[in-house]
């Protein structure tokens, strides 16, 4: 398997208001790192899996909208539990659609929440 991994960061504002979550249950900020790898069983033509600049600036553009905001604001987050698992998700989800037409093979989405803790989401795209 051929992997490419490219990381950038985000920095949030959200609560968590279930028990489950103690003091995190309040309004907290967050820095994720986020890796995006994308995974294929063959290179191209060009004997890539998928462009590097062309995956930065796509992460960056899913990032984006997403950066210095308090995700509880946001109307696509109402009533969700924007959890490092669920974010791992969402981003997925919008960098899947983004890259569809480049790149066919598994994207992995990893959100290092602190130095001992992070959560991933992989799939198809």
């Amino acid at each position: 398997m051929y992997t490419v991994r490219i990381r950038e960061h985000i920095m949030i504002a959200h609560s968590l208001p279930s028990p489950v979550f103690g003091p995190a249950q309040k309004m907290h900020g967050a820095t994720y790192v986020v890796d995006a790898e994308f995974i294929s069983p063959t290179v191209d033509e060009n004997n890539i899996v998928i462009d590097i600049g062309l995956a930065t600036d796509i992460l960056k553009a899913t990032l984006k909208p997403l950066g210095y905001q308090n995700l509880d604001d946001l109307e696509q987050f109402k009533g969700k539990l924007t959890t490092t698992e669920f974010l791992a998700n969402y981003i997925h989800q919008q960098m899947a659609q983004a890259v569809a037409g480049q790149f066919k093979g598994r994207l992995k989405i990893t959100l290092g929440e602190s130095h001992v803790a992070w959560a991933s989401y992989e799939g198809e795209v």
